[in-house]
């Protein structure tokens, strides 16, 4: 063989081994973009996932500061109630002292009262309360009202009605914190 031969072996064997190389870190270069491509799936996986995590806990949160907020309204809304129930017997009592005053004919008295009870009544209603309109003749509700005793109606018009209103109720808000009792006719 001769030089010139010899020289194209070696440039041949060169070229091929460049071109293995070549082929080679090629390979390597594509699985290693696999590789970066899998691992930048997986890290967009984890981060959907940490995603739907954040956003349903974001969700209860919000969830919880309505809940929250809607049973501090409501605590608002009746913090009173006890108070006010204990006063009802008060308002009672009030009215009862008015007929009798109204009888004795002593109209100073009569003035004096009045304008307290007006006040007391007044301040309770600022505060929520409402006298719920009950009146002889109307439906008896069981929901709503509380009867005491039946008796035989005296117009046939007034049977299941009711007849007379021995206790007035009342309501604190959209809740009824006494019911009105009533005679119902039979």
């Amino acid at each position: 063989m001769s030089k010139k031969s010899k020289v194209q072996d070696v440039e041949k064997e060169t070229d091929a081994k460049n071109a293995q190389e070549t082929a080679e870190l090629e390979v390597e270069k594509n699985e290693e973009i696999v590789e970066e491509i899998s691992v930048e799936d997986q890290l967009k996986e984890e981060l959907a996932k940490e995603k739907d995590k954040f956003l349903r806990l974001f969700a209860e949160f919000e969830n919880f500061k309505k809940r929250t907020s809607k049973e501090r309204m409501d605590l608002f809304k009746t913090a009173g109630q006890d108070v006010i129930v204990s006063l009802l017997p008060v308002m009672d009592d009030f009215d009862r002292a008015l007929k009798e005053i109204s009888k004795a004919g002593d109209k100073e008295l009569l003035t004096g009262v009045e304008l307290i009870n007006n006040k007391f009544r007044e301040t309770l209603k600022n505060k929520g309360l409402e006298e719920m309109e009950v009146a002889q003749g109307d439906a008896f509700d069981a929901e709503i009202h509380d009867a005491v005793t039946q008796i035989p109606a005296p117009e046939k018009k007034l049977k299941g009605k009711i007849i007379d209103v021995i206790e007035k109720g009342f309501k604190l808000g959209e809740r009824i914190i006494r019911h009105p009792k009533v005679v119902v006719g039979n």
